[in-house]
């Protein structure tokens, strides 16, 4: 275990807390910086896993362009923060960097959405939840926006047609508005600014049917946590912890952003420790099963492990290029290779990345510069499964 060095403390603000270098600090000491609501583990049901330690950071790969590295070389390269790696349900490789330490919840950003698809099937199995179900069965509200007339399906699945940018470096228009409302970004009269849930019914519809083109944008995804609220009776940080942290074997509590009026950030807003991180990874391997119990149903996972709108998929360009055999189902990644690999991927180099036939997980938690890193993703990616053919050797 790598503990890194010290990183900026002196200087975070709700301006920069997303700019390097207040980001390497500002990562794991998001309660510091935000609002956040609790999210209680159970410590009687702490889980640990048995030592089964492989040589990872010697694993080799080469990048798109030829050169070889290794994952010793690509942890630092790609501002890694914690890096584990599971085989088998052993800890094969654990290593923090940036001033990470095992007892720091860090901010996941979109892995929250994949987190939040999986208490969505928790609820289904309960019967509070109808994925069928128009929008405004539990979200009335919404009956003058864009999710007036689709199904909680469409939000899952990131199928809705919406007139919204998703462009993380916008800072005047949708996404910006949309990051003041969500209490992320300073505004100039809080007074006056807006919440999260008040912008979420002010969405309007693009030229697109319902379901006709996959379209990632995260107000879905805060919508989502919304008609959870609604379907399950209880805040979602309640949800989570009943439903999944309390019964994982998690090891530390969680905590999720909220707005001014204490509408969780479930698109984004999730903290937690490394080693939960992928104790999440595990459930979802092992098909929603944690500590001999069954949290997430079972149908639930093999149904986002199989089905997916491949041509909602291949109608946006970008998914495209990047998973060409990809799919997106109740807010996961299929990577569309011969593994059945899937993950989850938050902005900054935030991953759950799943290797069913090498029986491996993988969690990342980073402080990337950018957002969006392509070249970055890319190289993860020929990481990832370079290792996963290391465990399969």
């Amino acid at each position: 275990m790598n503990d890194g060095t010290a990183t900026q403390t002196a200087g975070v603000t709700l301006a920069n807390w997303r700019l390097p270098p207040w980001n390497c600090y500002a990562f794991h000491h998001i309660a510091e910086v935000l609002p956040v609501s609790r999210v209680s583990h159970e410590p009687a049901r702490v889980s640990a896993w048995s030592q089964a330690p492989r040589a990872i950071g010697e694993v080799a790969f080469n990048a798109s362009d030829g050169t070889t590295w290794t994952v010793d070389r690509l942890l630092p390269h790609t501002a890694t923060d914690g890096f584990l790696v599971l085989h088998r349900g052993r800890l094969a490789f654990e290593w923090y960097g940036n001033g990470l330490k095992p007892t720091d919840p860090h901010i996941v950003f979109s892995v929250s959405k994949s987190i939040t698809g999986i208490l969505a099937g928790i609820l289904a199995e309960r019967g509070q939840l109808d994925p069928d179900a128009p929008v405004t069965r539990y979200i009335p509200e919404a009956a003058g926006s864009v999710y007036g007339d689709c199904t909680v399906r469409h939000v899952l699945d990131m199928s809705v047609g919406i007139a919204f940018v998703e462009n993380y470096l916008d800072t005047t228009g949708d996404f910006a508005r949309y990051r003041a409302a969500t209490g992320w970004n300073p505004v100039d009269n809080p007074a006056l600014a807006s919440d999260l849930r008040s912008f979420l019914v002010t969405l309007r519809r693009d030229e697109n049917p319902h379901g006709a083109k996959f379209h990632y944008v995260s107000p879905n995804s805060d919508l989502l946590g919304w008609i959870l609220e609604r379907a399950g009776g209880a805040p979602y940080a309640r949800l989570l912890s009943d439903l999944i942290w309390r019964k994982l074997g998690a090891e530390a509590d969680a905590h999720v952003t909220i707005d001014k009026l204490g509408a969780a950030r479930s698109a984004g807003g999730i903290c937690v420790v490394l080693r939960d991180l992928a104790r999440v990874g595990e459930m979802v391997r092992n098909f929603g099963r944690a500590g001999g119990k069954q949290i997430v149903p079972r149908g639930w996972i093999e149904d986002i492990l199989n089905n997916g709108d491949q041509r909602a998929w291949l109608a946006q360009p970008t998914a495209a290029k990047f998973l060409p055999n990809g799919r997106y189902r109740s807010q996961w990644y299929m990577i569309g290779n011969s593994s059945g690999a899937h993950c989850a991927v938050g902005i900054h180099g935030q991953w759950i990345y799943i290797d069913p036939a090498a029986e491996m997980v993988i969690a990342k938690l980073s402080s990337q510069p950018l957002p969006l890193d392509e070249g970055i993703d890319y190289l993860l990616l020929a990481a990832f499964d370079a290792i996963a053919q290391s465990l399969r050797a």
